[in-house]
């Protein structure tokens, strides 16, 4: 009696697990992981840490030379504004027109 028991409680456990086993298998493997890492890796990371300090050397200059190309614009800037004071005043501004109440039409 106790052993009909028992089989009531795990043959539906088991009949469950197997099938969502099965259902999970068709979106992600079942097989155990492979924890071999190969050899090359730490190649490939100072390739790409030799790519990366190429490139950020490359912006740095980049940047040096985009700053001193500023600076020499703000120099020149600074000349002509200093030449350019005798502006003509803006034109004055139109009169203001005063709004006039219209009466409405009483029906």
């Amino acid at each position: 009696m106790c052993f009909k028991s028992v089989v009531k409680r795990v043959a539906p456990f088991l009949l469950t697990f197997s099938i969502g086993l099965l259902i999970a298998s068709f979106f992600v493997t079942v097989a155990a992981p492979n924890f071999q890492f190969k050899r090359n890796g730490f190649k490939r990371h100072r390739e790409y840490d030799r790519e990366r300090e190429a490139r950020l050397s490359d912006l740095e200059r980049e940047n040096n030379c985009l700053k001193k190309r500023l600076a020499e614009t703000e120099k020149q800037r600074d000349w002509v504004l200093e030449g350019e004071l005798n502006v003509p005043p803006p034109p004055p501004a139109p009169p203001t027109m005063t709004m006039k109440s219209v009466p409405s039409r009483a029906r």
